[in-house]
């Protein structure tokens, strides 16, 4: 690609973040270029001794609106898009006294910062919806083979150095990779916006067109397996506790194992009551469990199924206290690739970085989900599936006694427990537990019946007077008979079935409470 190299005299600059954008300015200004510039930049600029000239210098008209008019103006946007080598648009500049424009600085509204914030209103949101910057980062973009367009501070230097490399021009390379940039961020920006407008509708039908916006945060080493590259990227709208927006204290860089595993830990956790434990092994629960304590819960999470919780991901949902953390690191038979908790107390923080030098010890704080609707991606060959996050809780007094006694209080909130535990399961999902903890599960099998078994199986003798969960209902009786001759003594289920007849029978005949939630959980 030929340089055709465009010199830099006149550069506009506009931005909202600040970061050195007087060092920027300065290095532009000591090279003989003309800085005109907006608002708070402006004065920030002059303060630090830079000649400015004011944007309603260049314009002849104020900024009015509170600001939300100012360089939307042909002025403005005839000095970005004219083409520099064609006589039409040379003279049009000459006859409305357009002057060229060689660089445009411009960084957006913070848009995505403020929609994050709890305290943000609905006006403050909406008041970061930035039009005169978009509008003029797409002209320069769009005439890129003129104008040098700057999004983003940490471009600065690179700029300068081109500066420094072409005699105070840019390159047409330079100049292209920058507009690529920019159509990015203008593209990432409104959908961002669409996005919140979209669900803060949390009723309405999914739109038409659905664009998902991510920026990378990182490169992964590798995929689920080491033959496939693979990245980890952010949605910039969200907020709340999750892995991705967390601060690693501890440990190796996070896999794509860890990641995939270490979230669906953490969304198990959060809809446990707090103090609770989960222990997560490929993405499904092999302990779960609460406590008066979180030591309790952890050791009853971890009792649940310590065989499969080797190099597994524990997730807390409270701060990990001291206590905690001893118990953790006490049996140097244990061992886990990630730990979640809201905090780490700084005692406990330490005990475990003592304990293991690889673990990696995520912190994802405190702060409540973000209330808009969230939703659920899955791509497919061809396409993408979508659908809303499965946050929907059904509470026990909602369900419906279809057989057998009534519940104790103990067996309605170990049905409740073991309610939340398989909808984190994959179908087809069955649990078994009591006294407040998993005991065993059966999971992504193709029939009911062997997750059934399995299970039984994992739980052994404590199935005696416990109570299961089934993420569907049961097609057939046979997978009852299985837990029932375990010695399972309630089963909650969604119901729904042709022969749900049969499976109440069974259970009114051994006298096993049979509760039906009215909502299914499939987990593929």
């Amino acid at each position: 690609m030929a340089e055709k190299l465009i010199p830099i005299r006149r550069a506009l600059l506009s931005v909202s973040d600040k970061t050195d954008i007087v060092a920027f300015a300065r290095a532009l200004a000591s090279r003989g270029v003309t800085i005109i510039s907006t608002g708070g930049t402006s004065r920030m600029l002059s303060e630090a001794g830079i000649d400015v000239v004011g944007i309603e210098q260049v314009t002849g008209f104020p900024e009015i609106m509170d600001g939300r008019v100012k360089t939307l103006h042909p002025i403005v946007h005839g000095g970005l898009l004219a083409r520099r080598d064609v006589d039409s648009h040379v003279e049009a500049m000459k006859t409305h006294g357009i002057e060229p424009i060689d660089l445009v600085c411009v960084n957006l509204y913070p848009f995505e910062r403020t929609m994050r914030q709890e305290s943000a209103t609905r006006k403050e949101i909406i008041e970061q919806i930035d039009i005169g910057g978009p509008s003029m980062i797409r002209s320069a973009a769009k005439n890129f083979e003129f104008v040098t367009v700057v999004t983003s501070p940490d471009l600065y230097d690179r700029i300068v150095t081109e500066l420094d490399a072409h005699d105070g021009c840019t390159s047409m390379q330079l100049r292209e990779e920058l507009a690529a940039a920019a159509f990015s961020r203008t593209a990432d920006y409104d959908a961002t916006i669409a996005g919140w407008m979209y669900r803060r509708h949390s009723g309405e039908i999914l739109p038409d067109q659905y664009r998902v916006n991510m920026t990378k945060v990182m490169d992964l080493r590798y995929g689920e397996n080491p033959h496939l590259k693979a990245a980890l990227y952010r949605d910039p709208s969200s907020r709340g506790p999750t892995v991705v927006n967390a601060d690693r204290l501890h440990g190796k860089p996070l896999s794509y194992n860890n990641l995939n595993d270490a979230a669906s830990a953490l969304a198990l956790a959060l809809e446990l009551p707090e103090p609770g434990a989960a222990v997560i092994k490929h993405t499904n629960a092999c302990g779960a469990a609460v406590g008066s304590t979180l030591c309790e819960a952890f050791n009853k999470a971890y009792s649940g199924d310590s065989m499969a919780a080797y190099g597994g991901i524990l997730a807390v949902n409270v701060p990990l206290d001291l206590e905690t953390a001893k118990e953790i690191a006490g049996d140097k038979k244990r061992f886990f690739e990630v730990i979640v908790a809201p905090a780490f107390d700084e005692q406990a923080l330490h005990v475990l970085q003592e304990r293991w030098t690889s673990v990696r010890l995520l912190a994802v704080g405190s702060h409540k989900p973000s209330p808009y609707r969230k939703m659920e991606f899955r791509s497919i060959p061809g396409g993408m599936l979508v659908q809303d996050q499965d946050l929907h809780r059904v509470a026990p007094a909602q369900w419906s006694r279809m057989a057998g006694p009534e519940p104790t209080a103990q067996q309605v909130r170990d049905a409740e427990l073991m309610w939340s535990v398989c909808k984190h399961l994959k179908s087809n999902a069955i649990a078994v537990g009591g006294n407040g903890m998993l005991y065993g599960a059966g999971a992504g099998q193709m029939d009911r019946v062997t997750s059934c078994r399995l299970a039984v199986q994992k739980a052994g003798d404590r199935c005696a007077g416990a109570v299961a969960a089934s993420d569907a209902f049961f097609p057939f009786s046979d997978g009852p008979e299985e837990l029932i001759k375990a010695g399972v003594k309630v089963i909650v289920q969604p119901g729904g079935s042709k022969r749900d007849e049969l499976t109440l029978s069974v259970c009114e005949e051994h006298g096993v409470t049979c509760l039906f939630t009215g909502i299914r959980h499939f987990r593929h």
